[in-house]
């Protein structure tokens, strides 16, 4: 969500949609796992996990450095500019690995999901539903938080006041990856 926000911020809603959709199947990626046996393998393989948390956590850690050393310029760009600066395909990579590194995401799905499946009932049909219902929610939430960032954007823009969210931001994700690696 926070990355949502600052590309909403620095890039626009509709540069931001590649990221989201990248994340949305990330996400879609780690619900079928999950539900299709995930949580066994990592509970019977715990060093498997640990791999997923300092890999979640590093990729976190440089999301927010680079967050930091980011002096806001992106949202004093044109959109000519961004097309140059940042493509869709490397949005999208960064969503989609973003959300299969995440270590947090993968524990909740596992712990959440298998409860919803019921072995009365072909698989399938359970599978595409729990999945289309999720998908939704975190587009639904991402638009919200890259709408956020965009409509602050007139706002933040007037002096150093886009560093400062980028820094509060990088800090939120260096914290969130050192949690992930440590905790």
């Amino acid at each position: 969500m926070t990355m949502a926000m600052s590309l909403g911020l620095t890039i626009g809603i509709r540069r931001t949609l590649f990221m989201m959709l990248g994340e949305i199947i990330g996400v879609a990626t780690v619900v079928v796992a999950a539900i299709l046996g995930v949580a066994a393998i990592m509970l019977n393989y715990p060093s498997v996990f640990a791999i997923f948390k300092w890999v979640g956590g590093a990729y976190l850690m440089y999301l927010g450095i680079q967050m930091w050393r980011n002096k806001g310029k992106l949202s004093l760009q044109t959109p000519q500019q961004d097309q140059h600066q940042t493509s869709a395909v490397v949005l999208f990579t960064q969503g989609f690995v973003t959300a299969i590194a995440n270590p947090k995401g993968w524990a909740f799905m596992m712990t959440l999901l298998p409860p919803f499946i019921d072995s009365d009932v072909a698989l399938a049909p359970q599978l595409m539903v729990i999945t289309l219902v999720i998908m939704f929610t975190e587009f639904v939430c991402m638009m919200i938080y890259a709408s956020g960032g965009y409509t602050l954007k007139n706002l933040l823009s007037k002096g150093d006041n886009l560093q400062l969210v980028n820094r509060v931001s990088g800090s939120f994700m260096m914290a969130i990856g050192l949690w992930l690696a440590f905790g």
